[in-house]
């Protein structure tokens, strides 16, 4: 199983599968994934479309845009949430 592939494919908005046997099957990533692999930053609060209960959110930048990880607190803490803002839209996410 290659997870860094999988990650950039989540960056880069394809799905995540991986193929084991001939039959496609999705890789949950979990923050402990996430947090080796790639380079991020953990936020105060998720943006308010990611806000749930029992979540926590991280973020990166990438192709000018700040993408965004939100993560169960339960668990095995496997991604719950995802969302990409365009990144001059940084200081209004930030406020």
């Amino acid at each position: 199983m290659r997870l860094l592939p999988s990650l950039a494919a989540l960056l880069f908005g394809f799905p995540i599968t991986s193929a084991f046997a001939g039959e496609a099957q999705e890789i949950p990533v979990s923050s402990e994934v996430f947090e080796a692999a790639v380079a991020h930053t953990d936020l105060d609060s998720c943006p308010a479309d990611l806000a749930q209960e029992a979540v926590f959110c991280r973020a990166t930048l990438a192709h000018e845009e700040v993408h965004v990880f939100a993560f169960s607190t339960e668990g095995d803490s496997l991604l719950a949430g995802f969302a990409s803002y365009d990144a001059t839209d940084l200081p209004k996410l930030l406020n």
